[in-house]
């Protein structure tokens, strides 16, 4: 072999080490991160979606946390059919991406189709001409997710504005039981027999259901958002009792505030606000269910706070199932270590906390006197500064200034617990946008 050609076989042996380094390379940075949760179907191998051409942020807009198993779909799950969900994006993006769970499906969940597009008006299933957007998951359409699991979908280029409903539509063809839901929605999605998913006229889709399937979460590429505040709370922060199809929790309306004081100039970071509440939920116990439903704050927090993207900010409002719901009187030393365990974890990941006093209930046939005086003793500790970064104080903008136990007549929605509309409206209002910047820790 001459020199000319030795040169020759080492020069062609380093480009193709360089090639399969890149090719490795790509395959690891575009890694969503659920290759560990998530089986793919079919023989092709999976490869990366093309990145977004836009520019931009991450962000969530919407989220549901999951809570339980639906009622009556043990077995069959939603076999054959389409389940078509309404949300309602906080900020817009030029892609969106989706997370789909199945944490209480007992057998894999095998989706074969799925898509997204922007609803054609308020309270329909039909989609707007034009928008409707296949979704792939590593590039496949066909995704199976394993009964525990949850997976990420590839971004899909799509024009999303603030303040839109947006369609998001599954497909399984076999048996799947039960399906993992979000029971108060506030929000009507629909659900009809057969592959729907590039339906865009809406008319098959026959039921209507109050509360969300497989969707937890709705993330954008956002030009108009740097971060994501997550609302973690019970059912005073999921909105039972507001008005449906009206968006009236009051992380909606908090999330309108700031995008009207953003608008209007005020020098405010730039986030969007998400919900990650759930109805009952309480800080340190789980509910029934194998597996357990309606998780315990300090379980679910890393999944629905710290895996969300781009968290800047949490707003914690959780504690008042604990006495509620805890035969006899609850130990408000223990609910206050839970409360500041939720602190620790996000300033673990340099997320600024606001925490809520616990609202009133003392109208309630089964509040008594200690629970009373355990509410209390967590408020003080709220109001001194030893629990959170920052305190939004929902019990004194709420309570009766007559009598301090119990909601303001004006802001009940009749079971002396929820909050209506106005309620919601006035806990948005009360919480300081300030508290938004910086990220200083508590003196715990």
């Amino acid at each position: 072999m001459t020199r000319r050609h030795g040169y020759a076989l080492l020069a062609a042996i380093i480009a193709v080490i360089v090639a399969m380094s890149t090719a490795i390379y790509v395959g690891v940075a575009a890694d969503t991160g659920t290759r560990d949760r998530t089986s793919l179907s079919g023989s092709r191998p999976a490869r990366p979606s093309a990145a977004p051409a836009s520019t931009g942020v991450w962000v969530g807009t919407w989220s549901a946390s999951p809570v339980g198993a639906e009622p009556g779909t043990q077995t069959e799950g939603m076999t054959g059919r389409s389940v078509r969900n309404v949300v309602h994006a906080a900020v817009g993006g030029t892609s969106a991406r989706v997370t789909l769970s199945n944490l209480y499906g007992r057998t894999a969940l095998t989706i074969t189709h799925a898509s997204i597009a922007l609803a054609a008006g308020t309270e329909t299933a039909a989609a707007r001409a034009g928008t409707l957007r296949p979704l792939t998951f590593a590039g496949r359409t066909t995704v199976v997710i394993a009964a525990g699991g949850q997976v990420l979908s590839d971004a899909a280029a799509l024009a999303l504005p603030a303040g839109s409903d947006v369609l998001v539509t599954t497909y399984s063809p076999s048996l799947s039981g039960p399906v993992t839901y979000h029971p108060t929605a506030r929000q009507t999605s629909y659900a009809g027999e057969g592959d729907l998913t590039e339906d865009e006229t809406g008319t098959a889709y026959t039921e209507q259901v109050d509360h969300w399937r497989y969707l937890t979460a709705l993330d954008v590429l956002s030009g108009e958002a740097d971060g994501t505040v997550v609302a973690f709370g019970d059912s005073l922060t999921d909105g039972k009792n507001s008005t449906a199809n009206a968006n009236a929790r009051w992380p909606d309306y908090l999330n309108r505030r700031l995008r009207t004081a953003l608008a209007a100039g005020q020098d405010l970071p730039r986030y969007s606000v998400v919900n990650a509440g759930i109805g009952g939920n309480r800080v340190l116990s789980d509910a029934r269910g194998r597996p357990l439903e309606n998780q315990a704050g300090i379980r679910r927090f890393r999944r629905d706070v710290l895996d969300r993207p781009h968290v800047k900010v949490v707003v914690i409002d959780l504690g008042i199932n604990d006495l509620l719901r805890t035969p006899g009187t609850a130990d408000p030393q223990k609910i206050l270590t839970g409360l500041r365990d939720l602190v620790r974890q996000a300033h673990a990941r340099g997320i600024k906390v606001v925490g809520a006093t616990l609202m009133p209930v003392g109208r309630r046939t089964t509040w008594t006197e200690a629970r009373e005086g355990v509410r209390q003793t967590i408020n003080a500790q709220i109001r001194s500064g030893k629990v959170y970064d920052a305190v939004v104080d929902f019990d004194k903008a709420l309570r009766d200034p007559y009598d301090p136990r119990a909601l303001r007549t004006m802001y009940d929605s009749g079971d002396r617990l929820h909050p209506n509309d106005n309620g919601y409206e006035r806990m948005a209002d009360t919480f300081d946008l300030e508290y938004l910047k910086g990220s200083t820790a508590a003196r715990l």
